[in-house]
């Protein structure tokens, strides 16, 4: 088991906080991205994403506690833990009992594992829900024992960020990685170059993103040269990737964490994201960064034509640098008043540097009795376990200018303060959709004083009940999947608080499954969605949520434009229903629209040729297109040549339906 990074780069800390401006705030104020600012990465909210906690029985190739304790063999107990911080559990649809005590409020100590596909899913929806843009997925050296887990890690999160609409990219660490040079080539080519074909794969200016962290550093984990740095970075390069480096605080000077002699490295990215954890722990270190390096980094960058992606940290919990979110939001507004459009947030789910985002114990009510874990409110200050979720949500709001820049911390530590009451039962629960393998869920809202955090759905077995998915506050839709084709299934559902209360159940919804792979119900709901182009917030994720009120749009004055959804698998389609939104705020108006469907998403024929739709308010603004009996096909793909009533493609729901 390798260290953390910041085990090995805190030593190099000490003499970085002093360092002369090398430009002025004034100067910098206005300073934009240097680049084209089309894309995932320029002016977004990225998280690095490790993804790397197993558990043993969860089917991973590591087969242990991988992470989560210092001997993976065996289970997590005060004697063998690797994690200085506890994750808040209760989202997950499953988790595994380890040897640690219970928790203070009597409940079992366990743990999620990021090998299940429905953690990675929580977690990616938690990005959605929060406002994160993207997700960097840390790939250390995958030549040994842990390749195989890392290998399926990739396609778990492409899965999740497909399904949530949220982008990813692959991060590589090259920390203790000694054949670097040629393996990473090898790497990108066979395996992870693949997953650049998603539709949730993050691109800037028009190139797939990859990230090298570990260039310069001036340590013995990467001893690598700045020719053989050079060689990696300008090969990637030439695959035609944009490409970020993750590289020491002081790369502007070359001294403290960074080799001499690597200028030539710094300067050939596309974008540099200096790291910055164990480098400050107050607010005051806060801002004399400002001063001695974000100022003077982002004018380095600006006068070379590099785009720039400093880091923004929530502290460390056991340090106990957090002051209840007043250190973070003290980085935000650093960033906001030098002019940084991009952030890249340490991390999202570092339970080992206790420096993550992601849900955690708030009291010692949620952490193991007699762990010596501390949990958010170690400072007196009472948190909700998503509480550096929604400060990352509001930081990443003011740097996109959605809310004003300030020093003060707009964001709750608590959201209705105390709570006691649990919130109402999910009503009218029923299904909106039937697969072999899937069902989905709808119910009404919830209500409670103090607001509802999530939804869980279980399984009815007897008389036992499994949690089997979650779902945001936001919605009130779920998808479960996993099922046995022509098996009756019971569910119910229960809605949660931020103070761990659960509503009773709701009513129960019993289904059966289709037989043998026959879909029913609309195919393309919250299904991955991509598309030609999109205006402002209109993306092409509005057209499959389930939500008749939001719309995409495509870019205007730019005919022909087109919409696609992936079904999953080939499968029989028989008709498409269009919509608009309902409300007669829409004038009547007619889209000319063809249809075209593709196997394999490279090569499409034409399934319906172009037709001209009328939509019209009086009428519901729907539109049904019936395909040829013997349409098979995955891609279905729209394509808009016309619109009477504005000048671009526009969509509130695509609904298709099988044969």
């Amino acid at each position: 088991m390798g260290f953390t990074r910041r085990t090995f780069l805190q030593a190099a800390t000490a003499a970085g906080l002093t360092g002369a401006i090398g430009a002025g705030e004034a100067a910098l104020a206005s300073t934009a991205s240097a680049a084209d600012g089309s894309g995932d990465v320029v002016g977004k909210v990225t998280v690095g994403y490790q993804g790397w906690f197993a558990c043993k029985g969860d089917g991973a190739p590591i087969d242990g506690w991988w992470h989560w304790a210092r001997n993976w063999g065996e289970t997590p107990s005060p004697a063998n833990s690797a994690i200085v911080a506890w994750p808040d559990v209760r989202d997950y649809p499953v988790t595994y009992q380890t040897a640690f005590g219970n928790l203070g409020n009597g409940r079992p100590a366990s743990l999620f594992s990021s090998y299940d596909q429905s953690t990675v899913d929580v977690h990616f929806r938690w990005m959605k829900q929060y406002g994160i843009d993207t997700a960097a997925l840390q790939r250390f050296n995958p030549t040994g024992g842990e390749g195989p887990t890392r290998n399926a890690m990739a396609g778990k999160v492409r899965a999740a960020a497909e399904a949530e609409g949220v982008k990813f990219y692959i991060m590589y660490d090259v920390s203790d990685w000694t054949t670097m040079q040629t393996d990473i080539k090898a790497d990108w080519t066979a395996k992870m170059r693949a997953h650049t074909a998603s539709s949730a794969y993050a691109r800037q200016n028009g190139k797939p993103v990859v990230c090298i962290w570990g260039f310069g550093f001036n340590d013995a984990q990467r001893p690598f040269t700045p020719d053989a740095c050079l060689d990696v970075l300008n090969w990637f390069k030439g695959q035609g990737c944009y490409v970020i480096g993750g590289v020491p605080t002081w790369w502007r000077t070359g001294d403290r964490d960074s080799r001499p002699g690597f200028s030539g490295v710094y300067h050939a990215f596309d974008m540099l994201s200096p790291w910055l954890v164990g480098r400050i722990g107050n607010a005051g270190d806060a801002d004399n960064f400002y001063q001695v390096a974000t100022v003077p980094d982002l004018a380095e960058c600006a006068a070379h034509g590099i785009d720039y992606q400093p880091c923004v940290l929530p502290g460390g919990v056991t340090e106990r640098q957090r002051a209840h979110g007043d250190f973070m939001w003290r980085q935000f507004y650093n960033m906001g008043r030098a002019g940084v459009p991009s952030v890249y947030i340490s991390m999202f789910d570092e339970y080992n540097e206790g420096n993550q985002i992601a849900k955690t114990a708030e009291s010692r009510n949620w952490v193991p009795a007699g762990s010596g874990l501390l949990a958010l409110d170690e400072d007196g200050t009472a948190c909700s376990s998503d509480y550096y979720l929604r400060l990352t949500g509001d930081g990443g709001r003011m740097l996109k200018g959605l809310l004003p820049l300030t020093a003060s911390r707009p964001t709750p530590p608590r959201v209705g303060g105390d709570d006691d009451q649990p919130p109402t039962a999910p009503g009218a629960p029923h299904t909106t959709a039937v697969t072999d393998t899937t069902v989905a869920l709808a119910w009404t809202a919830s209500t409670d004083d103090a607001g509802v955090t999530g939804y869980r759905v279980r399984r009815i077995i007897g008389d036992t009940a499994t949690p089997v998915a979650t779902a945001p506050a936001s919605a009130t839709t779920c998808t479960v999947t996993g099922l046995s084709p022509s098996t009756s299934y019971t569910f119910d559902i229960q809605a949660l608080d931020s103070a761990g209360s659960v509503s009773p159940p709701s009513a129960r919804v019993t289904v059966t499954t289709a037989a043998g792979g026959a879909p029913t119900g609309d195919l393309a709901l919250r299904r991955p969605v991509s598309e030609s182009s999109h205006t402002q917030s209109y993306g092409a994720n509005n057209a499959v949520d389930g939500d008749p009120n939001t719309y995409w749009e495509s870019s205007n004055h730019a005919f022909p434009q087109w919409l696609q959804v992936d079904l999953g698998t080939a499968t029989g389609v028989r008709r498409v229903v269009l919509s608009l939104p309902p409300s007669t705020d829409w004038a009547a108006r007619t889209q000319t629209i063809a249809v075209r469907g593709s196997t394999d998403g490279v090569s499409f024929s034409q399934l319906r040729s172009g037709t001209d739709c009328s939509f019209d308010p009086l009428t519901g603004n729907t539109v049904t297109l019936d395909l040829p009996a013997a349409t098979t096909t995955r891609h279905l793909r729209l394509v808009f040549t016309a619109n009477t009533g504005w000048p671009a493609g526009q969509l509130a729901r695509l609904q298709v339906y099988g044969t």
